[in-house]
């Protein structure tokens, strides 16, 4: 068991809670992608408290934060940044653009041209951005956290197969629920607790829970539960496109971490069957769909029946 782990963790989760009320699991959630390396999309209608989410998990980490808002008109450079001649000095600067962070939210993403979202993808992927040529890294850690409204679709540009894939999971924030709703209406104002919000971790606590996520084992049968998982996404007659090796090995590091979240050395299988959905839903396609959410309908059913191994063997 590790104590320290969890009390950060917990730590973690009391300060973005003060800001977004009951959603401890979606911010254990961004925390385990966070700790991965990967990328969130969310997909919700507005005024959940996207935004405040992450400027509150921004915050909680020590973070630097930018907000992006997605529109047709947006540009690559836009994101990327762009080189401008200085008159003063003679010569070509570059300047940084809102990709530069470590938390960056890239709102309606699916209102961006495919070539703007390429420029998203290869930040995403590869953890750079090209500027006329030259390659510039960008500031660690990195994470983006992508929305979507499900609602609308006039005007918008889908995310290819492809770049889903690139996202490490797909989250709804949903509504709050009616007590927590009340008390929010009757409390202080989000905005003005936000202001008061400090990091709640150092970046030595942060590389300690990468550390112990990496110590974390997975047994055979938990391995090998995953690749049940796995294949039968591969194998079924409805489903156009199969979980990718990416997924299945995200699925396994976000096993991993979850576990060492909760004081865990090793991998039990309700970790794996907790995290799927969210993991690995969005990387499907399937005939007959219309939505991420049948989508995720689908997979749950397929995911109800396969075995789960006993944790005596996992």
């Amino acid at each position: 068991m590790n104590t320290k782990t969890e009390q950060i963790c917990q730590r973690i989760l009391e300060n973005c809670s003060r800001v977004i009320v009951g959603k401890e699991a979606i911010i254990t959630r961004l925390l385990i992608t966070f700790l991965c390396g990967g990328h969130v999309l969310l997909e919700d209608i507005p005024g959940t408290g996207k935004t405040m989410l992450l400027r509150a998990f921004a915050r909680t980490v020590g973070g630097s934060f930018k907000r992006i808002q997605f529109t047709p008109d947006l540009l690559p450079s836009d994101i990327t940044g762009i080189n401008y001649y200085n008159q003063k000095t003679g010569e070509f600067e570059f300047r940084e653009g809102p990709l530069f962070a470590n938390v960056v939210l890239a709102d309606e993403i699916n209102r961006a041209t495919p070539r703007t979202q390429s420029a998203l993808l290869e930040a995403m992927a590869e953890r750079q951005v090209s500027v006329d040529g030259i390659t510039k890294r960008l500031e660690e850690p990195f994470i983006v956290m992508a929305t979507e409204n499900p609602l609308e679709s006039f005007g918008t540009f889908p995310l290819p197969e492809a770049q889903l894939d690139r996202f490490f999971m797909r989250l709804t924030l949903g509504y709050m629920t009616r007590e927590d709703e009340i008390s929010v209406m009757a409390g202080p104002d989000r905005d003005e607790i936000l202001s008061e919000l400090t990091a709640a971790v150092t970046p030595g606590e942060l590389e300690d829970i990468r550390q112990a996520c990496d110590k974390v084992t997975v047994s055979e049968d938990c391995r090998a539960y995953i690749m049940d998982i796995v294949q039968a996404t591969r194998e079924d007659s409805r489903i156009l496109a199969g979980v990718s090796t990416r997924g299945s090995i995200a699925l396994y590091k976000a096993a991993k971490a979850k576990a060492a979240l909760e004081g865990r050395s090793f991998v039990i299988p309700e970790d794996i069957r907790d995290l799927a959905a969210d993991v690995l839903a969005h990387r499907l396609t399937v005939s007959g769909t219309g939505s991420a959410e049948r989508t995720g309908e689908y997979f749950r059913r397929l995911l109800a029946e396969i075995p789960v191994p006993m944790e005596g063997q996992a």
